[in-house]
């Protein structure tokens, strides 16, 4: 899962982005408004946290472009602003989530992975898909009791292909969600190739019946 942190304290930023990371999240930051508008017009994520009161302009500014640009991204505002009239501002234009400072970091992962389980999975802690069942709790993906090891970015790559089973995931969509914004730096797909060549590997030996199809030319399709 690709979160984007939008705040200008850099300390909490960081602590915020070292704990999530801890929690196999892949973290991207934005320190001030021009950036974090930056972000969300060259990048994709599933999750935002935003703050309220960033330099350059106002976070409800950035919520509204979100909106606008019709970014699928969940989002929950992060702000040392208390009063009522602030969380109603920022729900009513499409924030998922409030969470005042002072917050514990636990309890921000715990929002987080609320939001995305409503937003992907249909409020279940357990996803299926032919005999493969995965526990979003554990993070864990296992065929008949028997667990599959995977490391992180396998099983990220394996969410986001379930997460978008309906359609055709583009190399690039997937660089970029493996990657975050370090996709660009790359000269070729051979890190994509490589993570769907070992994941569809793991899945065939313990006799999951479920593929990940190449689509020639286009990317790769999750089917069941």
């Amino acid at each position: 899962m690709k979160i984007l942190i939008i705040e200008d304290e850099k300390e909490l930023s960081n602590n915020i982005a070292k704990f999530l990371s801890d929690d196999n999240y892949l973290c991207e930051q934005a320190y001030d408004f021009d950036s974090a508008i930056e972000k969300i017009s060259l990048y994709t994520y599933d999750c935002i946290l935003l703050d309220l009161n960033l330099p350059g302009g106002d976070g409800i500014e950035v919520l509204k472009e979100i909106k606008i640009r019709h970014i699928n991204s969940g989002v929950i505002i992060l702000s040392a602003r208390g009063s009522l009239d602030d969380k109603i501002e920022g729900l009513k234009i499409g924030a998922d989530d409030y969470l005042s400072k002072p917050f514990s970091l636990s309890e921000l992962s715990i929002r987080i992975y609320a939001l995305m389980r409503r937003q992907q999975f249909s409020h279940s802690n357990l996803l299926t898909s032919g005999n493969l069942e995965i526990d979003l709790l554990s993070k864990t993906a296992k065929v008949k009791d028997r667990i599959i090891n995977l490391t992180r970015s396998e099983y990220d790559l394996l969410l986001f292909l379930i997460g978008n089973k309906k359609r055709i995931v583009s190399k690039d969509s997937i660089a970029e969600h493996l990657s975050g914004d370090m996709a660009d730096m790359f000269d070729n797909y051979n890190f994509v190739y490589a993570h769907i060549k070992n994941l569809k590997a793991k899945l065939s030996e313990e006799g999951c019946d479920c593929m990940i199809k190449t689509i020639y030319g286009t990317g790769y399709q999750w089917v069941e």
